[in-house]
């Protein structure tokens, strides 16, 4: 039985050993090994690790993970132009040298964000102050956060910070200028408006004419095809007549005085006054005797 006791005693005196002289590291994190408050060694690979027990050894973690730094407001930047901007960022970051960062903010994090956030308005001032608003809205936006990454990442890496990303998320005018922005816009709107507008009736105005002279063009040629038609209509009208009252004189004489009849009494209040004895009433003279 006091063997027993003596082994379970031993286990536990092990087990209370190695929760004091063995750690754990994830991927997800730094462990700093501290021997009596002096940083030592710096672990970033994860699984199980030893170190003495307290006090002459004790680990402090540290996050590797991508941290966000999202500022509440924006930051008041002037252009080139002498234009004030509100520009609102984000930054992308993360720890790149343990050492020096517990070195240069004890590990807060609070700290750091901190001198990242008064880096950035530094580096962003000098940015945008050599650029244009249009520079800065659209033309070279892309060009100007790599810019600022680039600068940032240099302020930051003696104090074991590395930049992974900076965007602009927003970029507006102040209160006081986006008046007369607005107008100036509006203005130029109406300005390419009312040129879109010219082009267009200019255009309406071309179609126009054009449909108008290939008209004429079509009505001149289909009258000029029905003349022609006419003309040979009434060519080929000539030619039968003058067949048919070549074969008999006496019919055409008749036929024609017909006509003309018909033409002179087409209205019964008509009135002709002609000598009965005309040439004109032949034929009813003739009919009347008959």
């Amino acid at each position: 039985m006091k063997r027993i006791i003596n082994i379970v005693i031993a286990l536990a005196v092990l087990a209370g050993a190695a929760r004091l002289c063995l750690y754990t590291v994830n991927e997800r994190e730094y462990a700093m090994v501290f021997a009596l408050g002096e940083l030592r060694t710096v672990v970033d690979q994860p699984g199980l690790h030893f170190k003495l027990p307290p006090p002459f050894q004790n680990v402090v973690y540290l996050d590797k993970r991508i941290l966000t730094l999202d500022a509440s407001g924006a930051d008041l930047v002037q252009t080139s132009e002498k234009k004030n901007l509100m520009i609102d960022t984000f930054v992308k970051w993360r720890i790149g040298d343990p050492r020096r960062y517990w070195v240069s903010f004890q590990g807060s994090e609070r700290a750091a964000s901190d001198r990242v956030s008064a880096l950035l308005r530094d580096v962003l001032n000098i940015t945008v102050n050599k650029r244009t608003v249009n520079q800065i809205t659209s033309a070279e936006r892309e060009k100007a956060m790599g810019e600022i990454s680039t600068l940032l990442q240099a302020r930051v890496k003696d104090v074991g910070i590395d930049i992974v990303d900076v965007r602009m998320k927003r970029v507006d005018f102040t209160p006081e200028i986006s008046e007369s922005v607005y107008r100036r816009m509006e203005a130029e709107r109406k300005r390419v408006a009312s040129e879109e507008r010219s082009k267009g009736a200019a255009q309406a105005e071309r179609i126009r004419a054009n449909a108008d002279r290939q008209s004429e063009v079509i009505l001149a040629q289909a009258y000029r095809d029905a003349q022609k038609i006419k003309g040979e209509g009434d060519a080929a009208a000539a030619r039968i007549y003058a067949e048919a009252f070549g074969n008999d004189p006496e019919f055409a004489r008749f036929y024609r005085s017909l006509e003309a009849y018909k033409q002179s009494f087409a209205d019964k209040s008509d009135v002709m006054v002609v000598d009965s004895n005309a040439d004109f009433f032949g034929f009813m003279k003739d009919k009347a005797q008959k």
